[in-house]
């Protein structure tokens, strides 16, 4: 069969190796009403929900007529000990992208230059003025997980100068990158929902210049389609690639990883099953069937996050609780936490001023988190019961009474 393409769910999609929706209308909008205008901006979505995918592609289409300093704060949290630590360890990342990029070996030389010890972060940003200066192309910045420190002072202070820096470069006064682009689950303009003890409160960021970024996110029906049309050419299925993409869409709402990651049960773990010995078997209404119920039960790095997130936002889940289980209709208000945060998450959506589920897969998994719940409570107070009736007669308890095993 040859080396075909893959449905993928973990780190980054890459066109030539999996299948993917083609997304290129969004990354074109996001080039043009964004970055090419100059917007600092934050994008802002639930986990896993394709972002660093997205970042991946704008930089491939940014490079050639950019330099594109593309960083992760993922695995950075030794940079946020100190302002010294942060501009030492900026400057080391941005040495190699600079690399990367076929800039002048002057420009890479000067931005070598250590920073001031004594005034770390003022020195980064003269840094930075003169590598805006003196490259041939505008510089963009891109930072994904850049909430990962989103509770720190020292990353609130880096924000700063990012945002005073684009306030003089708006009026003249200095040069910076033409845009920023960061992104993570949180929205960085708000930090209240990072910072935990009450007295460490910040309800205003320094990100408050940032654009509001409105673009639709979750994949379309028709993009999905597209994508089983590609996996189509590749093995001949037979599949009814319309009718399959529209019920894979009714259960996701285009929820990228639940997308991916239904395509691959579907093709690896429901094709060549008992039930479903072939791939022309497994691509039909019971295959799909037959998916949705595997990823319903599986264990998965975004349901696992899902019971956390629950776990730690009492009020959100008990929302979501009334929400299945009472029927009650319950009116969306932004300046709800716990509906703000199940927005945030991906959780909950808002439909015609009404809260609801945001999509069926999640729908049927709280369903199963909730009764699952119920059923272990009901279970431990019957054990409790029983075992309270061997110790205790009337209102009395029998201290005489011994167990033996």
């Amino acid at each position: 069969m040859g080396n075909h393409k893959r449905f993928n769910t973990t780190g980054i999609c890459i066109p030539s190796l999996h299948y993917m929706v083609d997304t290129t209308d969004m990354i074109r909008q996001i080039i043009e009403d964004y970055i090419e205008q100059g917007e600092y901006f934050t994008i802002n979505r639930a986990r896993q929900f394709g972002k660093t995918t997205t970042l991946e592609l704008i930089y491939q289409k940014l490079k050639e007529k950019y330099v594109v300093l593309d960083l992760s704060f993922e695995a950075a949290d030794e940079y946020f000990q100190s302002l010294e630590s942060l501009a030492k360890g900026l400057t080391m990342d941005i040495a190699d992208r600079l690399e990367q990029q076929g800039c002048s070996d002057a420009v890479r030389e000067e931005w070598k230059v250590p920073v001031s010890e004594e005034f770390p972060l003022r020195e980064f940003g003269r840094k930075i003025t003169a590598l805006c200066r003196r490259c041939d192309r505008e510089v963009i910045l891109i930072i994904d997980e850049v909430d990962k420190n989103a509770d720190n002072q020292i990353f609130l202070t880096f924000l700063g100068l990012l945002r005073e820096k684009y306030l003089k470069q708006r009026s003249g006064k200095d040069y910076t990158f033409k845009s920023v682009i960061l992104a993570g689950v949180y929205d960085i303009k708000n930090l209240k929902l990072k910072m935990h003890a009450p007295e460490e409160l910040k309800y205003n960021s320094p990100w408050n210049v940032a654009a509001d970024f409105n673009i639709d996110m979750s994949l379309s029906e028709t993009g999905i389609r597209g994508m089983l049309n590609d996996y189509e050419k590749d093995y001949h299925t037979g599949m009814d690639a319309e009718n399959i993409a529209c019920q894979i869409y009714n259960y996701t709402s285009g929820y990228p990883f639940l997308v991916s990651r239904l395509c691959k049960i579907l093709d690896e773990q429901v094709a060549g099953s008992k039930e479903f010995p072939t791939r022309s078997l497994a691509w039909t209404k019971d295959g799909f069937q037959a998916a949705v119920k595997v990823m319903l039960y599986e264990p998965n790095t975004l349901f696992d996050d899902i019971r956390k997130k629950l776990d730690e936002y009492l009020d959100l889940s008990e929302m979501i609780y009334t929400l299945l289980f009472t029927g009650k209709s319950i009116a969306y208000n932004p300046d709800n936490l716990a509906m703000d945060i199940g927005v945030r998450f991906g959780f909950i959506t808002c439909m015609n001023e009404q809260i609801a589920v945001a999509n069926r897969i999640f729908e049927m998994r709280f369903y199963n988190y909730y009764l699952a719940e119920e059923m272990l409570q009901s279970s431990i107070y019957t054990a409790s019961m029983q075992i309270k009736n061997q110790f205790v007669h009337g209102k009395t308890l029998d201290m005489e009474f011994k167990t033996y095993h």
